[in-house]
């Protein structure tokens, strides 16, 4: 039955979709987003990037989260997104803070709770009294929010109202100052600024009692002294004291003295360049107004910046709107647009109405701490000043209603896991843990009490994450993915990759530490939210930029093979499950993960014998079972299951098939076929040799685990030992690379590696020696090298043995086709000829047991005694007698002679060996030989623990060369 839905229910639940959580009875049916309206900000790029995402589909809950999210993937998102809610809320301390200077300067200073008569402790004063204020102006607003967003939209309203009456005074009074400058005179020695907080009269003398007698000032530069014939500063003797207007007013033309920048060192005094000044150095003195910081465009700008962060103040709200998609680019671009032209016209009239000197003035000092915009503005400084704080509050009210709102998307995500708890909500909707844990960090904040050190932090927070939306809007257009469908057409993914550019420049213009910092602590969010694995699947850009930069890869391999100097085993890992489908020999995964180290291609195949059709749910079960394996066992890559009627073909198809263009396996990991003896199906081996002449044929190397069970595990260290490496002929250089990249795994680390070549009597040993030791010097690899010797020797008795016992098996198995029982009792024979030639074979001479063993055997079992037992016809009689009369081959006799021999060379030299690695020979061409061959594998192993038999693909796999 189909379950899949109707067209007609489906439209009906797009239709009705809405943004606002289940239970958020108490937010309004549409959102009024002019508070944005009065943040601007430097650029219009990043709001152009973000109305193009905000209209590609249903933006929910997070605002810019969501959109960097669903972007760039869970990792980016959250890393930015927690970045991004820190900045916010941190905002909200800022703007609390601002908000209370203004109440404790300009409002009420009688309101201080600390204060201090030392000019040096008046500072510290002022912060504790911030702190104080702060947190009771904290907890008001937390109870605000708390209570409701209606409440807050509501006093959004009347905050805007203030800051637009605010704007309008001003610009009012800068066309009054055309035609009637405001009175506000400012002291001046010479060009040097004075401080009027503690002149009486603006000059060196008064008149007191139609006397002239010196003036406080006099005191301040004469040494204190109230006598015409003191001591003066030089300064001060040469040069007079008047007043000039601070705000000469529009038609003053002070424009021009203020167009260009002029930024002071710290402690240097703010002189007016135009003024008259005698050339005397003096000396320093607190009654200039002094630079209280170095000043530069990068400080500027990371002040200046968190006045602009409110870009995103709607889209923080993205859930409580009733049509985001419309609401977003409209009210952001409209807010940019508006402010921006506040900002800009405000500089401008600044510029052109007050006296440089008093802009460079940054508490006042020449102005007896008036507020010199207040005193521009008309009709009364008081607009400005109300203005401002009620500009302020309705600033930190809107942090601390957007960041919960971003804290709880990204909890309800799910990508963290420690924030989990923040997701939950009262009925109503409102995110309360989250807004607690806000109302937490924003204290920090308020401790920090100066916003000179909370601004810098924000903009870095703020900056990144627009630099992720311009981000994501450019990737998304550069990849044109089906989905990239928004309504906003006026976006260009060239004027993304400006705005990000622009943002990671100011990033580092502003404070270069700061962007240092807040790089880290996103790059932390980041690994932990992929160390957690978050297992999710947005179809995020990332992942399209990964195809696309995959694709590009691999056509930029099919250009040609891999050069020596690139070679790396990218591997075809073949692992055999059991009925149940679980690894049978999970350490051969665990080797291959050892070997890799987590570089290269690493693909795991495995084979289920039937029909796809049927067990294509097995298949599933069967990758699943692997892939949890590869990740218990740290191994990155590729899970592949074929499902064919024959295991051999199954393989076959592997390893053919498995990778894509020039990423494909070229080595092969098999482990040995244990117990092939005993097996009463000829299929393992048989499968196993299969195996070694398909990836012969098609130029792969091979990597054959003997004992693989007893390979160690990732949490075993060996503390010593040695990696023994047999050379026989030269394959490719396998050999000598293969123990290189094992020790590059902390298992294998200390081991050290040691080469061994075999040497015939014609050879020169200790030439040999020296050849091989410079042979890795030049490919720097380091080890221990020995030259064995082996002589010609001739044929034991043992090996004789050996060769007959392998060819009456074989040929015992081919010549009848026995049931299990009969194949026992065949057992038992071949054991019982077994013991007679042990026996005939003792004290014979080695000349004589060819002849000992052909001619002289005595088999206690009788044709009679055979047939009684089995009731066989004649004719499987005689196939029989002839097997037991059998001589054994020549050439199986000298095969199994040199297995024999250098196996016991090796086990001689290599017992000890934490893994012994050697090469492996061919398989015979003729089939019929399949089981001698592995009888000689067999007998070459004997003995050892853990063995790694190598077969070279054909090509060099190792150079000398740089």
């Amino acid at each position: 039955m189909d379950t899949r839905p109707k067209v007609s229910s489906l439209l009906n639940r797009m239709a009705n979709y809405t943004n606002l959580t289940q239970g958020a009875k108490e937010h309004e049916e549409a959102e009024n987003i002019t508070e944005g309206k009065k943040k601007p900000t430097k650029t219009l790029l990043t709001a152009i990037s973000m109305s193009a995402i905000a209209t590609n589909g249903v933006v929910p809950a997070g605002g810019s989260y969501f959109m960097i999210s669903r972007a760039l993937g869970p990792e980016f998102g959250g890393a930015v997104g927690l970045c991004f809610y820190l900045g916010t809320t941190f905002a909200a301390a800022m703007y609390i803070l601002g908000a209370i200077e203004i109440f404790l300067v300009y409002i009420v200073p009688r309101a201080a709770i600390f204060r201090s008569d030392d000019a040096l402790k008046e500072s510290a004063a002022m912060l504790n009294n911030m702190r104080v204020y702060g947190t009771a102006f904290l907890v008001l607003m937390v109870l605000v929010v708390f209570i409701g967003v209606r409440y807050v939209n509501k006093f959004a309203s009347l905050f805007l109202a203030c800051v637009i009456v605010s704007i309008l005074a001003i610009y009012a009074g800068a066309i009054k100052s055309s035609f009637a400058p405001p009175h506000f005179p400012v002291c001046m020695l010479g060009n040097r600024t004075l401080s009027s907080r503690h002149i009486d009269v603006c000059s060196k003398t008064k008149e007191i009692n139609n006397m002239t007698v010196p003036s406080r000032l006099w005191g301040f530069f004469c040494n204190s002294s109230q006598f015409f014939n003191a001591t003066c500063d030089e300064y001060f003797v040469h040069n007079n004291v008047t007043s000039i207007q601070g705000i000469p007013g529009l038609a003053s033309g002070i424009i021009t003295e203020n167009l260009w920048s002029n930024y002071l060192p710290k402690g240097e005094i703010i002189e007016k360049p135009s003024a008259k000044s005698s050339d005397v150095l003096g000396s320093l003195n607190h009654e200039y107004v002094l630079v209280d910081i170095t000043t530069s465009f990068t400080l500027l700008v990371g002040i200046f910046f968190p006045s602009v962060t409110g870009i995103m103040a709607g889209s923080n709200r993205s859930g409580d709107l009733k049509d985001a998609q419309k609401s977003i680019p409209i009210g952001t671009i409209l807010a940019i647009l508006t402010t921006s032209f506040v900002y800009l016209s405000n500089v401008i009239l600044f510029g052109a109405c007050i006296e440089g000197v008093v802009l460079r003035d940054k508490f006042g000092d020449a102005v007896k701490g008036n507020l010199v915009v207040g005193t521009l503005s008309w009709p009364s400084p008081w607009v400005i000043v109300i203005g401002s704080f009620f500009s302020t509050c309705g600033a930190g009210l809107q942090s601390l209603t957007g960041a919960p709102r971003l804290l709880q998307a990204i909890a309800k995500d799910n990508i963290i896991p420690f924030l989990r708890v923040f997701g939950h909500s009262k009925a109503n909707g409102e995110p309360t843990w989250a807004l607690l844990l806000t109302a937490a960090i924003a204290e920090l904040g308020i401790l920090i009490a100066s916003l000179d050190l909370v601004a810098p932090i924000l903009s870095m927070f703020f900056l990144m994450c627009y630099l992720f939306v311009n981000l994501a809007c450019a990737l998304q257009t550069l990849l044109r993915t089906p989905n990239w469908r928004p309504r906003f057409r006026y976006y260009h993914w060239a004027l993304s990759f400006m705005g990000m550019s622009i943002c990671l420049a100011l990033m580092f213009i502003s404070s270069w530490y700061y962007a240092i910092v807040a790089m880290v602590i996103a790059g932390m969010i980041y690994k932990y939210i992929e160390y957690q694995g978050a297992e999710k699947e947005w179809g995020d850009g990332i992942r399209g930029l990964s195809l696309s930069a995959a694709r590009f890869a691999l056509l930029r391999l099919e250009e040609g093979p891999p050069h020596t100097k690139n070679w790396r085993p990218q591997l075809l890992v073949l692992l055999k499950l059991d009925e149940d489908l679980h690894v049978k020999h999970p350490r051969l995964l665990t080797f291959a993960s050892q070997l890799k180290a987590g570089k290269g291609l690493t693909i795991v195949g495995s084979v289920i014998v039937g029909n796809f059709l049927e067990n294509y749910g097995e298949a599933l079960a069967a990758e699943q079972t692997i892939k949890h394996l590869m990740e218990a066992e740290k191994v990155k890559g590729f899970c592949q299951l074929v499902v064919a009627a024959k295991l051999r073909e199954g393989i076959s198809h592997l390893i053919q098939s498995c990778g894509l263009g020039g990423m494909k396996h070229n080595t092969v990991v098999m482990g040995w076929p244990n117990g092939w003896r005993q097996s009463e199906d000829a299929r393992a081996w048989k499968t196993f040799i299969g195996t070694v002449r398909v990836t012969t044929a098609a130029h792969l190397a091979l990597l054959v685990a003997k004992n693989v069970s007893f390979f160690p595990s990732n949490v075993e260290q060996f503390s010593e030992g040695n990696i023994d490496v047999w050379w026989i002929v030269h394959d490719g250089g396998m050999l000598m690379l293969l123990p290189f990249l094992l020790k590059q795994h902390k298992v294998w680390r200390k081991c050290s590696i040691r080469i061994f070549t075999v040497a015939q009597l014609e050879d020169n040993s200790i030439q040999m020696k020296k050849d091989l030791a410079t042979f890795l010097y030049h490919l720097r690899i380091e080890a221990e090298v020995e030259v064995v010797e082996m002589h010609d020797s001739d044929i034991s008795a043992y090996t004789y043995e050996r060769t007959l016992m392998m060819e009456q098996r074989s040929q015992m198995l081919r010549h009848m086709r026995l049931s299990k029982t009969e194949r026992d009792r065949e057992a038992q024979l071949v054991k019982d000829r077994n013991s007679m030639l042990r026996l005939t074979s003792i004290g014979s001479d080695e000349d004589e047991e060819t002849e000992t063993y052909q001619e002289k055997v005595h088999m206690t079992w009788t044709k009679d005694k055979y047939m009684a037992s089995r009731g066989q016809k004649a004719k499987s009689m005689e196939g029989f007698q002839d097997l037991l009369n059998m001589r054994p081959d020549q050439s199986n006799v000298r095969r199994m002679h040199t297995a024999v021999k250098l196996n016991e060379v090796i086990v001689n030299k290599s017992h000890e060996a934490k893994l012994v690695l050697l090469n492996m020979p061919g398989p015979p061409r003729n089939p019929e030989g399949d089981e001698n061959y592995m009888e000689f594998l067999e007998v070459l192993t004997e003995g050892l623990e853990r063995v790694l038999l190598v077969r070279g693909g054909g090509s060099e796999v190792i150079t000398i060369y740089s």
